[in-house]
């Protein structure tokens, strides 16, 4: 239950659930592609760095059109965002399904970046303004569906992959389909008022202290997250399925982590000494892994403990862009998720390159110093988060009263 309205964070209103199917669906997009990455470099006669612009292409597009959703959202409505993010995805996941190149390929999922930024962005804020029990509860339910569509995108990527490198791109088709017609269905009602937001609003949004400490610590955060979901599929030297299952595994370990452990968490410790400690345990992680890489059980080993720790610091995170100002929502979220994307932008390819240059074990090395220098950010700019740490009692132990209650 929580603690504030003594309502389940399970029992929601019917738009909520549409939104959060929808949700579901779009982060399948983000591992989907893991499973097949071989198949595709060896189908199209592509390097490995050329795969790896997948992720890039999709990334990049992503953390750019993020600059602009809040000011397309507040002009145009909500639902008619996320309608219009889910339609691109599906024009273009058919795109990709249907390309004959490598280029051609990677252009689609550029156009699919596109469409994941309008929905994504819309998300969060649709959640939080029509979950029932608070942001709490949204933010809990907005990460659940995170999780659950990070697992299953590879192993849905994997059963698809083993048929055709293209499988799985048709998949996401069909399921966006009807994730576009439960949204067009089940999102009903008027939609509250919204001033226009300015389009130079989240650039403004990024010279706020507190905003800017987060986005920066993310940006370099993420470079360590892409490169154990992007690169990870190379050393690992799995088929389709084996990969799939690796990372279905590592999906769970972060579900479970960012709904359930990541509020007890925060009920011992402020969200920055939460952070400053997943970040250097995560960075001894990828570190072990450099040192692992060529013994397959034991990288697998390392990519669901990665799992575990990105689940808390993704919880955590979220939960701090969405307390460290007073900025509208949609605004603080699209600024730092411009930055965090872009980050996630630059690892897979820099991934790809370094293991051609310098062995495989170099890659993980790059993303643990890129992750320490994520903890040097959060502690030199500490005392500008002070706002999420004295926020922090309330949100922890409603988090925590609202997972209780549904345990119960």
């Amino acid at each position: 239950m929580s603690a504030a309205s003594g309502v389940s964070v399970w029992r929601q209103p019917a738009q909520v659930w549409a939104v959060a199917f929808a949700c579901v669906v779009a982060f399948m997009g983000i591992g989907l592609v893991d499973p097949i990455l071989p198949a595709i470099a060896e189908s199209l006669q592509a390097s490995p760095v050329e795969t790896e612009l997948l992720f890039t292409s999709y990334l990049l597009v992503t953390g750019l059109a993020m600059l602009v959703t809040s000011w397309v959202s507040s002009r145009i409505g909500a639902k008619r965002t996320l309608l219009v993010g889910l339609a691109l995805i599906v024009v273009f996941a058919l795109l990709c399904a249907l390309s004959g190149s490598v280029d051609a390929v990677i252009g689609f999922r550029a156009g699919w970046g596109l469409g994941n930024a309008l929905f994504i962005s819309t998300a969060l804020a649709t959640i939080v303004g029509s979950a029932s029990g608070g942001s709490g509860a949204a933010i809990i339910l907005y990460e659940a569906a995170l999780g659950l569509g990070i697992a299953i995108g590879p192993l849905l990527g994997g059963l698809l992959g083993e048929v055709s490198w293209r499988g799985p791109f048709f998949g996401v088709v069909a399921l966006m389909a009807l994730a576009f017609v439960a949204v067009l269905v089940l999102l009903r009602g008027p939609e509250p008022e919204r001033a226009p937001v300015a389009l130079s609003a989240p650039f403004r949004a990024l010279t706020h202290p507190a905003l800017a400490v987060l986005a920066v610590t993310a940006l370099f955060y993420n470079i360590g997250f892409f490169v154990l979901l992007a690169f990870s599929p190379f050393p690992l030297g799995f088929g389709a399925m084996g990969i799939g299952f690796t990372f279905f595994g590592w999906g769970v370990a972060l579900a479970v982590t960012s709904v359930w452990v990541a509020p007890l968490l925060l009920r011992a410790v402020r969200r920055t000494t939460a952070m400053l400690v997943v970040l250097p345990l995560l960075a001894v992680d990828l570190i072990v892994a450099a040192l692992v890489v060529a013994t397959p059980a034991a990288l697998v080993a390392c990519i669901i403990v990665g799992g575990l720790l990105l689940g808390l610091m993704n919880t955590i995170l979220t939960e701090s862009v969405m307390e460290a100002t007073d900025l509208p929502r949609s605004v603080a979220s699209s600024a730092y998720s411009a930055v965090r994307f872009l980050g996630g932008a630059a690892a897979p390819p820099l991934a790809a390159l370094l293991w051609h240059a310098y062995g495989a074990g170099v890659p993980y090395l790059c993303a643990a110093a890129s992750v320490l220098l994520a903890a040097l950010t959060l502690l030199i700019g500490r005392r500008a988060l002070a706002r999420i740490d004295r926020h922090e009692a309330d949100t922890a132990e409603e988090g925590a009263a609202v997972l209780v209650g549904d345990a119960g």
